[in-house]
């Protein structure tokens, strides 16, 4: 689920498109405003336009997985995650994501999140995770997420980063 982007678009192709062109049984949902007309989807991918925000709990938790593709800025930045990544933990279900500097200190590789870079990783994930492993791996990134990276996890960040900026201030205000 996402808005379309250039930069993402390959490996979209990559681990979501060529993945159900090499499983025609199975069934992909590319969910997100802005594709172009002209992309050609194979048959078993469906196409959603737009999910309003409300609809996005009921739509990950109708997914087997979910599939993250990282904007290309993001991943250049490097610990930069976008808000999907944790909207899709918070609802247990269990994430396929591309890699990016800082993945790691999010989530635990292959215990909380896997990592592909290709339509055959991706598949293996899909077809051969039991459904044991594959629920488990969905509730150990929600727990991960809301134990660690909500709103008011960051609301606290924020407000601890500005009390130690303030604090300098006044220590330099007073030596000077």
């Amino acid at each position: 689920m996402g808005t379309f982007s250039d930069d993402r678009q390959p490996p979209l192709d990559r681990m979501l498109t060529e993945a159900a062109q090499q499983w025609p049984d199975g069934k992909f949902v590319v969910a997100g405003p802005q594709y172009p007309s002209s992309l050609r989807w194979p048959s078993n991918v469906e196409r959603i336009d737009h999910l309003p925000p409300k609809m996005h709990r009921e739509f990950y938790n109708s997914q087997r997985f979910t599939l993250n593709i990282t904007r290309k800025d993001m991943i250049q930045a490097g610990y930069s995650p976008s808000v999907r990544l944790f909207e899709a933990a918070a609802c247990g279900v269990p994430i396929i994501s591309d890699y990016w500097k800082g993945l790691e200190s999010f989530f635990t590789i292959g215990t909380e999140i896997y990592v592909s870079d290709s339509a055959c990783e991706t598949l293996e994930f899909i077809r051969n995770t039991p459904e044991e492993l594959r629920a488990a791996m969905g509730r150990r990134a929600m727990r991960r997420v809301m134990g660690a990276h909500t709103s008011a996890h960051r609301a606290e960040e924020l407000e601890a980063t500005m009390e130690e900026v303030m604090a300098s201030v006044e220590t330099r205000a007073y030596v000077a």
